[in-house]
């Protein structure tokens, strides 16, 4: 992982003082590359002396820098000086360390359904992306797709020191299903392979897409689908306990792509969301029932999905296990 900093100085100097007594003065340049921008603050209320300080005090303070983050480094001089007295040009610096975020994603399976619309939508919101799938760069063409860095790789060999390398978290999007020890696989152990190449090499932030277990007796909750799944989310939510987010969609639609043709899936998702949305309140008493989620619970856009990625990859704040209803509030802050 690497730290850039940008050397930001600032200067102190001030209009003359209309009051007696002695004020803080501050004005300031800006120099970042070979732009310099000046500005000059006039003080606005007085204060009183500070008998425990000189006529000039520094206060040399630096705060530590955060890993995965372009930095900003700024130098403060502070003078305190009579009115009509210029200030001291001698006086001793702050660094100050500014914390600006430069995101990089790893999308796990980038190149799939879920995964090329988590790149699309992380892309259009300004998210450096790099996709990490057995298939590498889709065929397909695209304005974003020119902007992500396609990674052919399997999860189980990939050379994570050349992926991760920058990232500011990991979103995985693997999953799938065939027989019982293949769904568990790819379900269950990729993902823990991933989190915990994620967590070793450092990365804040890992983002899981799981599934919601509609409500579905025990019995059907042991097949190598699900408890791949869960046992994916419980390796996030142990090694990343405030940061780690597992999102759990049911259905979800879009245009999906299958061996050159594309799916429209939408064309039954989006409609049959709005019904079940409408007749929810309705519906409620029912949900005690076992599957009848199967049947009642809503399916997701994938563009929602996408979009509470993004919301999740940019939200400090944003961490923990998320149901659809709160995929979709997760999407609608970030949709434009």
């Amino acid at each position: 992982m690497s730290i850039a900093q940008r050397p930001i100085s600032f200067a102190i100097s001030h209009l003359p003082a209309i009051y007696s007594r002695r004020l803080p003065l501050f004005s300031s340049f800006l120099v970042c590359g070979n732009m310099r921008t000046s500005f000059r603050a006039f003080p606005v209320v007085t204060v009183p002396p500070l008998p425990s300080l000189g006529p000039t005090a520094s206060f040399p303070a630096r705060f530590p820098s955060l890993p995965q983050r372009r930095l900003c480094k700024f130098g403060v001089k502070c003078s305190y000086a009579e009115a009509g007295i210029s200030d001291d040009s001698r006086s001793a610096t702050i660094d100050v360390v500014a914390d600006v975020r430069n995101e990089r994603i790893v999308v796990l399976g980038g190149s799939g359904f879920v995964g090329s619309a988590i790149c699309k939508a992380a892309v259009s919101k300004g998210i450096e992306v790099i996709s990490l799938s057995r298939s590498g760069r889709p065929t397909y063409s695209g304005s974003w797709v020119d902007q992500v860095n396609w990674v052919p790789g399997d999860v189980f060999y990939a050379n994570w020191d050349e992926v991760l390398v920058g990232a500011t978290a990991v979103v995985s999007t693997l999953g799938g299903f065939g027989s019982e020890e293949q769904m568990k696989r790819i379900n269950g152990e990729a993902n823990v392979v991933a989190v915990s190449a994620a967590k070793d090499f450092g990365i804040p932030k890992f983002i899981l897409i799981s599934v919601h277990d509609y409500n579905l007796p025990s019995f059907l909750l042991s097949s190598g689908y699900f408890t791949g799944k869960r046992k994916a989310e419980s390796e996030v939510l142990s090694k990343y306990p405030n940061s780690g987010v597992v999102l759990r969609p049911g259905f979800i639609y879009g245009k999906r792509r299958v061996d050159g043709f594309e799916l429209p899936l939408d064309l039954v998702g989006e409609p049959l969301e709005r019904i079940l949305s409408a007749v929810e309140n309705f519906t409620k008493p029912l949900n005690a029932l076992p599957a009848s989620d199967l049947i009642l619970v809503p399916p997701v856009s994938v563009d929602d999905v996408a979009y509470a990625v993004v919301n999740a990859v940019r939200d400090d704040d944003f961490f923990g296990v998320f149901t659809i209803e709160q995929i979709k509030e997760a999407a609608a802050k970030v949709k434009v």
